[in-house]
């Protein structure tokens, strides 16, 4: 999918939009995890955003994971409720004697989905909107971990976009689960010599930029044995690229569409890999991509 690799990646959750008099997505939320006599220990200051400074009295011990919310967060922002990606910094600090932790230090922001933290630390996050600052006391064994987390955005968890038909003849057709993978079916037909573009879910987000990197997921399948080479979704973790180190008929295809979006592209040979084949993409193939727009990342 890309000229070279350029995975940012991993993370995890999912949004909601406030319609009418509904309670927002952050309202009508339950966390898993709640504030306790461990997790209100942790004293936290500083702005948001940057390391902060963190106090306890030691030792701390958590029976159970605990969180307690030092700075509350966007209530018309997304929430962490599924898998999407969450962009955070956080610390990790011994609650026997309340040291940091070196290896886990407060660092610049990165993209992290649940699947690939803590179990625990997952179900403290469950509910966090973007804004947010959480301290969460969590037991290992004998000891207690202690970690205090940014939480600086929240992406989509799968396009969410107004659905829209696909009026031209001659495109693959895409049935989409109920979690947001797609299924691909291609036609027997010669695959189109020029690009083609559908949208078949409109978003309403930010738009994508030639160099801005966006948070997606995508299927790429190949027109000539109708057969998947590369899946985002069978990973279990979205993607981070930027629209200007993908193959040109992509980047063509996504620059200016908008978050929410999902995306359906046939791509000629000669917007993709051309005549060089590319790991198992064989020389002169048609792509074809279904691309979730799910954020972009400032």
């Amino acid at each position: 999918m890309r000229k070279a690799p350029v995975l940012i990646l991993s993370a995890g959750l999912l949004v909601a939009t406030l319609t009418g008099c509904a309670p927002s997505a952050a309202e009508a939320c339950e966390p898993t995890t709640t504030e306790g006599s461990a997790s209100k220990l942790i004293d936290v200051s500083g702005p948001f955003g940057e390391a902060p400074t963190v106090s306890m009295p030691t030792p701390v011990k958590a029976k159970k994971t605990e969180r307690s919310v030092i700075i509350d967060g966007d209530d018309d922002g997304n929430v962490v409720t599924g898998d999407q990606s969450v962009k955070m910094s956080f610390a990790l600090y011994d609650g026997a004697t309340g040291e940091p932790l070196e290896q886990n230090a407060y660092g610049e922001p990165a993209l992290y989905v649940p699947s690939q933290l803590h179990p625990e630390m997952a179900d403290a996050l469950h509910c966090a909107t973007p804004g947010s600052r959480i301290a969460m006391t969590i037991p290992e064994g004998e000891e207690t971990l202690v970690l205090v987390a940014d939480i600086l955005d929240v992406f989509l968890e799968k396009a969410d976009g107004a659905i829209r038909p696909v009026v031209e003849s001659g495109f693959p057709s895409v049935v989409t689960a109920g979690d947001g993978t797609p299924g691909l079916t291609i036609p027997s037909s010669e695959p189109p010599s020029e690009l083609k573009v559908a949208v078949l879910k409109a978003g309403d987000g930010e738009k994508v930029t030639e160099s801005g990197p966006m948070v997606v997921h995508y299927t790429g399948a190949l027109w000539a044995d109708k057969t998947i080479f590369d899946s985002s979704w069978e990973k279990g973790v979205p993607a981070v690229f930027a629209a200007d180190g993908i193959v040109p008929g992509l980047s063509e295809a996504l620059v200016g569409q908008q978050v929410g979006s999902q995306v359906l592209v046939v791509i000629p040979p000669e917007l993709g890999y051309g005549d060089q084949a590319n790991a198992a993409v064989p020389a002169n193939s048609t792509l074809v991509f279904v691309v979730d727009i799910l954020g972009t990342v400032s």
